[in-house]
């Protein structure tokens, strides 16, 4: 009886497993289902969109929407395409992520093994700005870029997205370092290793983690990010500005391919750091979640 029982029960699980997976199948290829529009109309003549179902495979497949997106495409009053905007978007975001990331992680590290008075405070504040909403700083930071000569050039999103970023990888750092033993800080410290030895010799080392989250973090935000590079973009607008503008920019019949292919073009990047090292993402969430 006590066998039939479970057996019973393994089939139950068994079941219930499977059901589990088709419900969350399904939920993919939903979410999924933008996606496959948008690149399967990327890949249409436009006769073959306006005329036709936008759901269905491409008759007769073409990568003239893509060049048109890429180089040729009319951005603004000239046909600019999006590749000069591709490439102030990369030059904003490598330094802006590795910036921060560096900033995050020294902050991390004294609030946490180099305590001193007011450093609660100082984290609270840091943590603070966190929830600040992007409007309220838009007058503020335009006042700052104009005065120090960087409104309308990448420097000055970098320096935008740094200062906005800093204290969200303080938060990740700080939280992960405070699970890492104090004692062996307090060991290197004994044996003569100053600040920055013990930093780059035992802090850093141990942080893969955590970086690839804020890494992953920052990159994200930083390519996506709409209001700022709109605002202080000026000649050197991001990847997004110039999307929304190319949008914009079509009169007379809308080039939906092309608007298609832009958009998967700036998609790219995000999709490419999640896939190389989306599941590292949750693992470094945790890893500091847990002391001992």
């Amino acid at each position: 009886m006590s066998g039939a029982t479970q057996d019973t029960a393994v089939r139950t699980s068994g079941f219930s497993r499977t059901l589990i997976y088709l419900v969350l199948l399904l939920f993919a290829l939903f979410f999924l289902l933008p996606f496959f529009v948008m690149l399967v109309n990327s890949l249409k003549p436009l006769s073959e969109i306006t005329g036709g179902n936008m759901m269905a495979l491409p008759q007769h497949w073409t990568i003239e929407p893509w060049l048109s997106a890429w180089s040729t495409a009319q951005i603004g009053v000239e046909p600019t395409g999006l590749k000069p905007y591709f490439v102030n978007s990369i030059m904003m975001v490598v330094p802006a992520v590795a910036i921060s990331t560096v900033f995050g992680a020294l902050n991390g590290y004294v609030l946490t093994k180099w305590r001193f008075r007011g450093d609660s405070i100082l984290f609270g504040l840091m943590l603070f700005s966190c929830f600040i909403p992007f409007q309220i700083v838009l007058i503020p930071m335009a006042m700052v870029l104009g005065k120090i000569g960087l409104a309308g050039s990448v420097q000055g999103l970098v320096l935008v997205h740094v200062v906005y970023g800093i204290g969200f990888t303080t938060l990740y750092y700080r939280n992960y370092y405070a699970s890492f033993p104090t004692e062996l800080v307090r060991a290197a410290m004994i044996d003569g290793a100053g600040f920055f030895r013990i930093f780059w010799r035992i802090m850093l080392p141990v942080s893969g983690p955590i970086t690839v989250v804020s890494v992953i973090w920052q990159f994200t935000n930083i390519w996506n990010d709409f209001l700022f590079g709109a605002s202080f973009g000026g000649q050197s607008q991001p990847m997004t500005v110039a999307l929304n503008n190319l949008v914009q920019s079509s009169t007379g019949v809308k080039e939906y391919n092309v608007h298609f292919a832009g958009a998967i073009l700036a998609a790219v990047p995000t999709l490419f750091v999640y896939i190389v090292a989306g599941r590292y993402f949750v693992r470094g969430l945790m890893a500091g979640s847990v002391k001992g």
